[in-house]
């Protein structure tokens, strides 16, 4: 059996680690995780760029990897307490992004500003607690190559939006978005897909139109 196993299989033993890490009822580390530990233990390629704004909420007992060439703007906070955060080669996550694990974004993805990517939700069953108290649950999200997500997105927890993808901006986006494919609205839905028999975009509106 592992360390890390040994750790989750202790109650008090977990709970002392975790105050070590991080204060009490907050998400930041505390500043000796910050310089001494995540430099070593998370990856960050050649030539990426954490802007000095940034929020990195970020603890070693998950991944955070940011691929080489890629960068991370000013007042984005990136939380990997209950998911890895994998983060691809030549991508930009813009402005005030907020990225909660797991989420996995692939190589050439432009997020714009004020995008919100959570891979987490509280858990609700029991009306007579809070919710806060009640766990979470986690599912990942997957941004796939060469894809531009507009300002102001949310992208649900579970939701793999396709290569080479277009989200408006302003969008929900609750369900897969498919490949290729330019999708708008709340919830969000696929109003465009480029065909590659003919070489050319086609309305699904249109389509759905018709078949009505």
């Amino acid at each position: 059996m592992g360390l890390k196993d040994s750790i989750k299989q202790n109650t008090s033993l977990k709970r002392l680690v975790h105050w070590a890490l991080v204060p009490g009822g907050q998400a930041r580390p505390r500043l000796w995780v910050q310089w001494f530990v995540n430099p070593f233990y998370h990856k960050k390629g050649k030539g990426a760029k954490i802007r000095r704004r940034t929020r990195m909420d970020v603890l070693p007992w998950n991944r955070f990897e940011l691929g080489r060439n890629s960068t991370v703007e000013d007042f984005t906070t990136i939380n990997n307490g209950v998911g890895h955060v994998i983060i691809g080669d030549n991508t930009r996550i813009g402005l005030g992004n907020t990225l909660i694990g797991p989420v996995s974004i692939a190589n050439d993805v432009r997020l714009a500003q004020n995008v919100v990517l959570s891979g987490l939700n509280h858990n609700y069953e029991d009306v007579t607690r809070p919710i806060h108290e009640q766990g979470v649950s986690t599912s990942l999200i997957r941004i796939k190559e060469a894809s531009w997500i507009g300002a102001n997105v949310t992208i649900v927890a579970g939701v793999t939006v396709g290569r080479h993808c277009i989200i408006a901006g302003g969008s929900v986006v609750t369900k897969d978005i498919p490949p290729f494919s330019v999708a708008v609205g709340n919830p969000a839905r696929v109003i465009k897909q480029y065909n590659h028999l003919t070489g050319a975009w086609e309305s699904v509106v249109k389509k759905q139109s018709i078949a009505i």
